[in-house]
């Protein structure tokens, strides 16, 4: 059972993890964008 629904998990986590690295990239430049006080280094 475990073994068939390894590669589902694994895919799972993995287009999470990027849509969460997306996400915070997005943030980050929004914020340089709204707030001039922010300075992208």
């Amino acid at each position: 059972m475990l073994q068939s629904d390894l590669p589902l998990i694994t895919g799972t986590v993995l287009v999470a993890a990027t849509f969460i690295i997306f996400a915070n990239l997005v943030v980050d430049l929004l914020y340089a964008v709204i707030d001039p006080r922010v300075r992208l280094a």
